[in-house]
């Protein structure tokens, strides 16, 4: 992939640019057998991969600049900033917002937050992007709720230039870190949700509520979920870490019960939202903490689903789930050496299929998919 931003040294965030995607491929192939070393494999399954660019449906944007002049982009370490509004990530689609986006700053008066003086309002711009019909979610991260006013008086020249905006909010984030978002959102659009499709399965994005960067490679990923799952005698399954639902809503049937943990309320409530659509009724998700879930739990499912956050599921759940022995795990995992480690703490189960997904093209991470069974 060319990149004149990566040329020109602005960026490195692809530091793998210069790879092609197979070489990339067979280099994280290589990383992943390495932290797995000695245990056995019995089937690796081979890796999958998508486009090497245009591939992004989320943009996270720092602004920085001027009212009158902003940039969209990030800061550099020595908070320098570098606007990245042409990245080859990003599609056309997220251009023509950017174009419209930079004259609406200026109109709703919302001044770029500056980290050096700790001054200005509208610290980044969050957008995400449907592939179901092109329809995008915007959010305004400001720092305080001075510039709400002005924000929403402006809103309708926005909505006007960009009518595919079908979810705006704000976000406010006080605190001088590099935290992305606060606690407090503010919806301003009748719809809260943005609704996307994978593999016939509907699935409900909402601010607040993780949801995978590479749609092409992320339904692959569910899809292969539910073909494992399938072809096993599963009855009641736990999707622990759950999110908006995407492996416990692919892998369940009208036959089986299904309890879906994820500490996001917002999370859950899209996950309750596609369910009933899906018109399954023996399904239970819950805004809880998945460790203290499970480990107060006494019924034994037939399959546990984890896809926790890149510090793995923990000690305390793989010592859990290797005393309460249900017959499958299925690990998805975005941190490979941490997965490994918890896979080495889950006593009694063996690899019997692993598979790599390329979620992330010109960098070293990559997201895996493996089928544990007992004995």
């Amino acid at each position: 992939m060319q990149c004149a931003l990566y040329d020109a040294g602005r960026c490195r965030s692809c530091a793998w640019i210069e790879k092609s995607l197979p070489q990339q491929c067979q280099a994280k192939m290589n990383d992943l057998r390495q932290l797995l070393g000695e245990l056995p494999v019995e089937q690796w399954c081979e890796p999958v991969s998508g486009a090497e660019s245009a591939f992004r449906n989320k943009a996270k944007m720092v602004v920085s600049g001027s009212v009158e002049k902003p940039l969209l982009g990030m800061l550099h370490r020595d908070g320098s900033t570098e606007d990245l509004t042409d990245c080859p990530l990003y599609s056309d689609a997220f251009r023509r917002v950017f174009t419209v986006l930079k004259p609406f700053i200026a109109r709703a008066g919302l001044t770029p937050y500056n980290v050096a003086r700790k001054r200005g309002e509208l610290k980044y711009l969050l957008i995400t992007e449907s592939t179901l019909d092109g329809g995008m979610m915007l959010r305004f991260v400001l720092r305080s709720e001075t510039k709400l006013a002005q924000l929403e008086a402006a809103l309708p020249w926005l909505l006007a230039q960009l009518p595919q905006l079908k979810v705006v909010s704000a976000n406010i984030q006080p605190v001088h870190m590099a935290i992305m978002e606060g606690e407090r959102e503010i919806v301003f659009t009748a719809e809260r949700a943005l609704e996307e499709n994978f593999n016939g399965v509907p699935l409900w994005i909402r601010p607040q509520s993780f949801f995978q960067t590479n749609p092409q490679v992320a339904s692959q990923l569910y899809a292969t979920a539910r073909d494992w799952v399938r072809a096993l005698p599963v009855k009641h399954m736990w999707d622990l870490f759950c999110g908006v639902g995407g492996f416990g809503l692919h892998c369940a049937t009208p036959a089986m019960r299904l309890t879906g943990i994820e500490i996001a309320p917002e999370a859950i409530a899209s996950a309750r939202q596609s369910a009933e659509m899906l018109g399954l009724t023996d399904v239970h998700f819950q805004a809880l903490d998945s460790t203290r879930f499970a480990t107060a739990q006494q019924d034994i499912p037939d399959l546990v689903v984890v896809n926790p956050p890149r510090r793995g599921i923990g000690e305390e759940l793989c010592e859990f789930l290797s005393a309460m022995a249900p017959k499958t795990i299925l690990y998805s995992s975005c941190n490979a050496q941490t997965m490994a480690k918890d896979i080495r703490l889950l006593e009694g189960y063996r690899i019997e299929k692993i598979q790599l997904f390329d979620m992330f093209p010109h960098t070293a991470h990559y997201e895996v998919l493996t089928l544990l069974q007992r004995g």
